[in-house]
């Protein structure tokens, strides 16, 4: 039964993440988003990882490997989004 409840807030927890990396997507820009939020979300859900394969708990560690999974995307598509949109923007026009 506990490990049921785990599931179930691993799987809430996780999904939360999920509207973030399709609109992110969808748009095309992460501007609003800290990247050294994201990074810091990261690193500290990699320690939870950590932990629940210390002590071999499945529902801390699937949903923290799908959450590292989801909150890297949304850091590598916001960086890449950023990177794009700069370049566009610093970009030559050419009006002879």
């Amino acid at each position: 039964m506990i490990d049921y409840l785990g599931f179930l807030a691993g799987f809430t927890t996780t999904v939360s993440f999920l509207p973030q990396v399709v609109r992110v997507y969808k748009t095309k820009s992460g501007r609003d988003i800290s990247v050294w939020t994201m990074a810091l979300l990261s690193f500290g859900v990699l320690l939870w990882l950590i932990y629940g394969s210390l002590i071999m708990s499945l529902p801390i560690i699937i949903a923290n490997a799908v959450t590292l999974v989801l909150v890297s995307a949304i850091l590598f598509l916001k960086l890449i989004y950023a990177r794009r949109n700069s370049l566009k923007e610093v970009a030559p026009v050419d009006g002879n």
